[in-house]
């Protein structure tokens, strides 16, 4: 558009004065170029109104979105875990179920309970992260639009937290998740851990936890306290937990319980069980009532020697087709484009780490029975302290794997551990307390959230990327940290 014949533009006769200003009465309160006249106009207070109003729609508008996709995307991730986990489960039981052909008078849950189970879970997951999402993103958004984003990004990440925590209830109100709970909270434990390594004020008593080798320690703590349960009181772990121990420990439980017997000095009550047992897989063996060490209880005729050899063949087999959808799955999902590029080099990788995992966890259950035997053979007695110490060094097997992975397989079991270990006590009597919590995974998941998202907030270089870049998907980048420099995340703890 040309300006006016004379020169003269709207801007300049109604609502600049000639560039003066206030040549209309109104209140102008902000310059503005116009195209006509080349000259600086004044905005009027009334069109600032409406530029504010616009902005106001577009940010809410922003935050609506943000809290559907944190929504959408947390069902997502829950109901495809849970509902994978169930297929898997049911696909179990129905090949147990075809060699066992049981009757429907047996008491077995038929395929289409099993199902409609399997879906319940599946959405009751799916709510849960829905909910935990979108609660941490709108009371996040809140805090922002009420109180400005600098003054409460100290807190504000902490706060929705711990409010999103309570979603855990959705996975149902009488439905215990004590170990998932106490796992979150090692996460939680860890992050703070590099918060305080990196700090000037906690820097130095955080550095004994930069040992390389703290996770194998852990690990063999965990193994002291897990497999301890397993031989001598396995009503304290979970009942999955306790199927897959039963599974890789590769012993019956008959056998169990005749270690059981000599380790808590109680009379043999099924000698005679454990020599049937036996004789059914082609074994004759005669017990000894008076023997000291169980050795010939595990392993029969054998020697130790042999024992361990031919059990780290079984439980190689055994341990195959657990990693092999760990690693084959994110090859096929995750790595789908670069599965197309270089078909060799990613399926190269997955099958070399299903094997080093399966061997990780092979040598782990054959070294359990190792080292047993071991300290039964040099103390000439078996008693539970035996057990434990036993079991301790079964842990170092954590050493074949990858660096990356052993924390994170350290930490599950540490968690497990955990559970089993307060279980033991409370049912001893040391923890009276414990018994009146009735939802203490509720509580201990809410106050690990809180101190995940604040790291999350406002210490994002703690995290490793892959996970920092799960979460941004999920969440959305916190408001504060756009002002950062968002390349630089994420690189402390990549490998």
């Amino acid at each position: 558009m040309s300006p006016p014949a004379d020169g003269s533009c709207d801007c300049s006769t109604l609502q600049n004065g000639n560039g003066t200003g206030g040549g209309n009465g109104e209140g102008f309160v902000e310059d503005r170029w116009c195209p006509q006249c080349k000259k600086l106009r004044r905005s009027s207070s009334s069109e600032l109104d409406l530029i504010g109003l616009s902005l106001r729609r577009g940010s809410d508008w922003e935050r609506l979105r943000r809290w559907a996709g944190a929504v959408g995307k947390g069902f997502a991730i829950g109901a495809g875990l849970k509902g994978g986990l169930s297929v898997f489960g049911i696909l179990a039981k129905l090949r147990r179920r075809s060699l066992l052909q049981p009757t429907r008078n047996s008491g077995v849950i038929t395929n289409s309970e099993a199902i409609v189970e399997a879906l319940k879970e599946t959405l009751r997951y799916g709510c849960f992260l829905g909910t935990f999402a979108g609660t941490f993103v709108a009371v996040d958004e809140c805090l922002v639009a009420l109180g400005g984003d600098y003054k409460t990004a100290r807190w504000r990440a902490l706060l929705a937290g711990a409010v999103a925590g309570p979603s855990m209830l959705l996975t149902g109100p009488h439905t215990q998740h004590t170990s998932l709970a106490v796992y979150i909270l090692m996460r939680a434990a860890v992050l703070a851990s590099r918060c305080g390594i990196k700090s000037k004020r906690f820097g130095s008593v955080c550095k004994p936890l930069t040992w390389s080798y703290g996770d194998t320690f852990l690990m063999c703590l965990s193994s002291s306290q897990i497999l301890s349960a397993y031989i001598l009181k396995q009503d304290s772990l979970p009942s999955t937990y306790k199927s897959f121990l039963n599974k890789h420990g590769g012993k019956d439980l008959v056998i169990l319980q005749g270690i059981k017997d000599i380790a808590t000095g109680t009379p043999f009550t099924n000698l005679e069980v454990i020599e049937k047992y036996y004789k059914r897989t082609g074994v004759n063996i005669k017990l000894d009532p008076a023997m000291k060490v169980p050795c010939s209880i595990v392993h029969g005729n054998q020697s130790c020697t042999g024992h361990i050899f031919s059990f780290l063949l079984q439980a190689y087999q055994r341990a195959l087709p657990v990693y092999l959808p760990v690693y084959l799955i994110p090859a096929f999902i995750v790595h789908r484009q670069d599965l197309l590029k270089q078909p060799s080099r990613i399926l190269g990788k997955s099958l070399i780490g299903t094997a080093r995992s399966s061997l990780f966890l092979s040598v782990y259950c054959s070294s359990a029975w190792m080292w047993t035997c071991l300290f039964f053979r040099i103390f000439k007695r078996c008693n539970i302290p035996m057990v434990a110490m036993g079991t301790f060094p079964t842990g170092l097997a954590l050493l074949i794997e990858k660096k990356t992975r052993r924390i994170e397989i350290s930490l599950y079991c540490f968690a497990r551990a955990l559970e089993s270990f307060f279980t033991c006590a409370t049912d001893a009597g040391y923890f009276p307390q414990l018994k009146r919590l009735r939802r203490a995974d509720v509580v201990i998941f809410s106050i690990s959230t809180a101190i995940i998202m604040h790291c999350y907030a406002q210490e994002r270089e703690v995290f490793r990327s892959k996970y920092l870049n799960v979460l941004d998907w999920v969440f959305g980048v916190p408001p504060t940290c756009h002002k950062h420099d968002l390349p630089e995340q994420g690189k402390v703890h990549d490998n």
